[in-house]
């Protein structure tokens, strides 16, 4: 493990950066004192899960099938439509 001052990481990131990719740990240190590390991102770790499709189903048989086709009773259109969101704005 090689261990470089902050002046130096910043004048040779690039180089820095390249022999992190080889596979070396670099630590960063200000003074005597280590304060980061450069390590090798694993390509384990950055790849996003698959998506699967219908991974939800199970959820489709909790809800009555017709919620949301119920029309809105006057009050809870009123308030859709922001008829009491702010005092004095008519609905606006």
């Amino acid at each position: 493990m090689t261990v470089v001052t902050i002046h130096k990481a910043k004048t040779e990131l690039s180089k820095l950066l390249a022999r992190v990719e080889a596979g070396e740990e670099i630590v960063i240190a200000r003074g005597s004192e280590p304060i980061a590390k450069l390590v090798p991102v694993d390509a384990a770790q950055t790849q996003k899960p698959k998506r699967r499709p219908g991974a939800l189903s199970h959820l489709r048989d909790t809800l009555p099938p017709d919620l949301f086709l119920e029309p809105m009773s006057e009050e809870e259109l009123s308030l859709w439509e922001g008829a009491h969101s702010f005092p004095g704005d008519n609905g606006r």
